[in-house]
């Protein structure tokens, strides 16, 4: 029985040391094949929950304009972290620095908290329980400056270092602009979640450059901190973008139009200027209305697809120029007193006139929409209104321009016969004039341009280069469209009739004196109906030319939409911003002023040459020899004749008609001559060696004198001398 029971207790006793013995091999084997042959795979699952590689953003490059002025450029700002929990920051060297630390950080980072109120702070972020070590990656300061981050980095405690201090500093580069508004919309910009604009969402793969990488650990809170300082993998820069923007013409382009939109009370406006040989934008000004003011919220320039109104009547008189019909600019044309019908609805002139008929020049110049459709209708009208289209299309503008900048579409231009987009019977007639059809500013100067460069189109661009530490890596030229839009002989006759509108039509208020403009007014109605007269009538003025019209430098385009005081015509709202525009072209360019020496030079007038000039007879003449002004000499004074000593050293000058005449002057040494017309030095000493004390009143040349030519001067004599 015993016996038994001892077999029995043995038995179990091996069976629960087998069963441990399993255990330990079915334990050991796991950890084996966890730390050893499956090290790897948990090692990485676990990297992925508290490690991850998160993406570092290049350095943006700038955009520059045309002289190399800062558009936009990124500047580094910084974000301050403190890591209570730093695996070098030991108990005593947290009590040592704690109180520097909290009287800094109250003085020179945020003054609302004491330094009691920090020191507070800093040691419940260190100690949260008794025993218990602090939290992680508490912020200190945001968007701070690189000078103010520098300081902050030598405070007490934060000198130190990241691993003993517990300092975090993140860079986080920040896009400035320093002309602020200035081309706003044009240099555009990229934010998450929104679609890119401009120059900035154009080139964005050229100024971000190639992204970097840094590893950052999950700490407690869910939050990452970056294990190093600098980045595992170094981000590759960005490259600049030197655009063809003079920050000067754009200044006024913008200023211009802001004060015609204050002034006309309108709701936005834009101009374009572009160099006419190259097609490079020289500026893009875009002013709009918003509740908080004006602004640059849209690229009207750019985007805008309107009715151009008559500002497009030059393509409708350079398609019956290059058609033959119109050889000359003498010929009359019925206007029907500015007023007439064609089938059911009525066309006016814009400004009544009272005339029945017009020369192709002054209805061009005056801009009538009635005689300009009779003479499309008389020309097109039976049939033939593909032809017209077809020279539209010629001109090019029917294509986009496809400059850099997105939100770009198509021009609308009808086709004929082609009821689905709207052809009637009076398509015809109004097209003529600017109506049913659409088109961008940008899109209509480049047309303008094109009359102004000889009939070469030239492609707008807003970007001339791309540089990598001021080392040009590409380079854009200027792009040709097409070689020729029209004859040379259509060309010039368009721009004599663009000459005869700023000279005496519509646009006269803008003529100037110091350089010649060829352009055209327009004025459209955005919410007609064939222009049945209606309440509430919105308006679009536009001016669209270029400058010096015989020698064509730059063109431009002004559209002021929905002005409502002050008048709402081209003429007298968009054509003043088009003048003030070219006058800062005209008066920063050297080569559009005619030199002065360019022709013969002119014969000097009486009233420019030195008058009653006296003095030493030498020193005159070194003078005029210097100046290059040459003089004759008057015959002697018979009274002097016999005593040459007299008149030998001193002399006169007068004028005489164009020349000037040398006149000696009689200075006897015994008594007191004339002094008048010489300069103080010469006086003094005639006036002197005569004995005589002298007292001088004013600047400038001897007027008059005290005491009278002949007077024999005493010891005591005062002549005084009055200069002006």
């Amino acid at each position: 029985m015993l016996l038994n029971i001892k077999n029995e207790v043995l038995v179990r006793l091996y069976l629960v040391s087998a069963g441990v013995l399993l255990a330990s091999f079915v334990i050991w084997g796991r950890m084996y094949q966890l730390a050893v042959a499956q090290a790897e795979k948990w090692e990485a699952k676990a990297d992925s929950l508290y490690i991850k590689w998160v993406d570092v953003h290049a350095d943006r490059g700038n955009i520059l304009a045309d002289d190399g002025s800062l558009l936009a450029t990124s500047l580094p700002f910084f974000d301050v972290h403190f890591d209570a929990k730093a695996e070098g920051l030991t108990d005593d060297v947290f009590e040592a620095n704690i109180d520097s630390l909290a009287f800094l950080l109250s003085n020179y980072v945020d003054q609302q908290y004491t330094a009691g109120q920090y020191k507070f702070w800093l040691d419940s972020l260190r100690h949260l329980d008794a025993g218990v070590r602090g939290i992680r990656y508490v912020p200190i300061a945001k968007d701070v400056p690189y000078n103010k981050a520098m300081q902050i980095k030598n405070f007490p405690l934060f000198r130190l270092g990241r691993y003993k201090g517990g300092l975090i500093i993140e860079q986080k580069p920040k896009r400035e602009r320093p002309f602020k508004m200035l081309a706003q919309r044009t240099i555009g910009y990229t934010r998450e979640g929104a679609l890119p604009v401009g120059l900035e969402g154009s080139f964005d793969h050229i100024l971000g450059g190639s992204l970097g990488q840094q590893l950052m650990l999950r700490v407690p809170g869910d939050v990452y901190i970056p294990i190093n300082d600098l980045a595992e993998i170094e981000p590759k820069a960005g490259s600049d973008i030197v655009t063809t923007l003079d920050i000067n013409i754009q200044d006024v382009a913008e200023q211009s139009v802001l004060n015609a939109c204050q002034t006309h009370n309108a709701d936005h406006g834009c101009a374009i200027v572009m160099e006419v040989k190259t097609g490079a934008i020289r500026a893009m000004a875009n002013v709009g209305r918003t509740p908080e003011g004006w602004w640059e919220t849209y690229n009207y320039a750019v985007g805008e697809r309107v009715e151009p109104g008559s500002m497009f009547k030059l393509a409708s008189f350079m398609a019956m120029m290059e058609d033959g019909y119109l050889d000359g600019f003498e010929e009359k044309v019925p206007v029907y007193g500015g007023k007439v019908k064609i089938y059911d609805e009525e066309l006016i002139d814009a400004e009544p006139h009272g005339m029945d008929t017009m020369t192709i020049a002054q209805v061009f110049a005056k801009s009538s929409n009635v005689g300009t459709a009779t003479l499309v209708q008389k020309y097109y009208g039976k049939g033939k209104a593909a032809a017209f289209v077809d020279r539209i299309r010629n001109f090019g503008l029917d294509l986009p321009t496809n400059i850099e900048l997105g939100g770009e579409d198509q021009p609308v231009i009808k086709t004929p016969g082609d009821e689905k987009n709207g052809w009637s019977g009076t398509t015809l007639p109004w097209m003529s004039i600017g109506y049913e059809l659409l088109i961008t500013p940008l899109q209509l100067l480049t047309f303008y341009n094109a009359v102004a460069n000889d009939g070469r189109m030239m492609k707008p661009y807003l970007v001339q280069r791309i540089e990598q530490y001021g080392e040009a890596e590409k380079t854009f030229k200027p792009t040709i469209i097409k070689r020729s839009i029209a004859s040379k002989k259509t060309i010039e006759k368009a721009k004599l009739l663009l000459r005869e509108v700023v000279e005496r039509g519509t646009a006269s208020n803008i003529r100037s004196s110091n350089y010649s403009i060829a352009g055209k007014t327009g004025t459209a109605q955005l919410n007609y109906h064939k222009f049945k007269a209606q309440a509430g009538i919105r308006h679009q003025a536009g001016f669209c030319g270029f400058f010096p019209a015989e020698n064509p430098v730059y063109s431009c385009i002004v559209v002021i939409s929905e002005p409502q005081q002050g008048g709402y015509h081209g003429a007298e709202v968009a054509a003043p911003v088009f003048k003030a525009i070219a006058d800062k072209c005209y008066a920063m360019k050297a080569s559009l002023h005619v030199p002065i020496n360019a022709g013969p030079a002119p014969k000097p007038k009486t009233n420019t040459l030195p008058a009653y000039d006296a003095g030493d007879k030498k020193e005159l003449l070194a003078g005029l020899s210097w100046l290059g002004i040459s003089t004759f000499h008057a015959p002697k004074n018979k009274e002097n004749e016999e005593d040459d000593s007299k008149t030998r050293n001193w002399s006169t000058l007068l004028p005489q008609n164009d020349s000037l005449m040398l006149y000696d002057r009689a200075v006897s040494d015994k008594t007191l001559p004339s002094v008048v017309g010489m300069g103080l030095k010469d006086a003094l000493y005639i006036v002197e060696n005569r004995g005589c004390r002298v007292r001088v009143e004013g600047v400038g040349k001897v007027r008059t004198q005290s005491l009278a030519p002949g007077t024999r001067c005493g010891k005591n004599s005062i002549c005084v001398l009055k200069l002006e």
